[in-house]
């Protein structure tokens, strides 16, 4: 809907998935729970640096025990942001810890949401929020939204990350090339040396980087069709507009690999 709906003090245009995950995010910025939690991922670059893209849920990085914290979150938002829901946007919810494999992950832990409509069956809205380290070399920062202080990593290591998962991810996530393209003004002179520093702690020598980066590259096909589906489902019409009038998907994919090639081959050059 293009209609402002009023949350509270504030007027927002976005799809309910959105407006809920502001919700949330501004909840665990304003409670105990969220203190020294860092804001990262599609998310963080929606809400702070208003990024064309939408995202499907919300990531936060976390130096300590990540099932504690995963469990003081899954508390707050039952306490707090189910109620919220309810009361704004007239949705029932539920909030839980992942079960299963994907719940016992060492390297990241999930909370899911799920709110819905119990009169129309197809009002179903699921937000996974992951709560996972991401390799940092600078010192969080602080971003402020409507009055919100917001904790974040900085600049660099957020669009590093994203270079970092496509690189060390077991199945490329195609959202994370599309920041990387929307993103890579945040790359900064030294980000080769940067790169490689994050790669030896991950146990990922450069050369082996390359290696999967080849291995990326020998499923072009796929993944330039993976990158139209995003240009449709996800960002703003008028900038897919835009992108597909300067090449689309083939040249935001082509651009991207690129710039991880020309990355990968200075960082070799910087690793020890």
């Amino acid at each position: 809907s293009n209609k402002y709906v009023i949350l509270g003090c504030m007027e927002y245009r976005f799809a309910p998935i959105e407006r809920i995950q502001r919700l949330a995010v501004r909840i665990l910025a304003t409670h105990p729970a969220g203190r020294g939690l860092c804001l990262v991922g599609g998310f963080r670059y929606r809400l702070l640096n208003e990024s064309a893209r939408a995202s499907n849920d919300i990531d936060y990085h976390w130096e300590g025990d990540l099932q504690s914290k995963q469990m003081e979150i899954v508390e707050l938002f039952r306490s707090k942001l189910v109620p919220e829901v309810k009361r704004q946007l007239g949705y029932d919810g539920d909030v839980r810890p992942a079960a299963g494999p994907d719940g016992e992950s060492p390297v990241v832990r999930t909370v899911e949401l799920a709110f819905y409509r119990v009169a129309e069956p197809e009002s179903r809205i699921e937000i996974p929020v992951d709560i996972m380290g991401v390799p940092c070399l600078d010192p969080p920062m602080v971003r402020t939204v409507e009055g919100t202080v917001f904790l974040t990593v900085s600049d660099a290591d957020m669009i590093e990350s994203k270079v970092l998962a496509c690189l060390a991810r077991s199945f490329l996530q195609v959202r994370d090339v599309l920041d990387i393209f929307l993103f890579q003004d945040a790359l900064r002179p030294d980000a080769p040396g940067r790169l490689s520093e994050k790669l030896s702690k991950l146990a990922l020598p450069p050369a082996e980087a390359l290696e999967r980066l080849n291995r990326l590259a020998s499923h072009r096909i796929v993944h330039v069709r993976g990158i139209e589906r995003l240009l449709d489902e996800q960002v703003t019409p008028a900038v897919t507009v835009n992108l597909r009038a300067a090449g689309g998907a083939a040249m935001i994919w082509n651009s991207v690999m690129s710039l991880l090639y020309e990355l990968l081959a200075k960082a070799e050059e910087s690793s020890p």
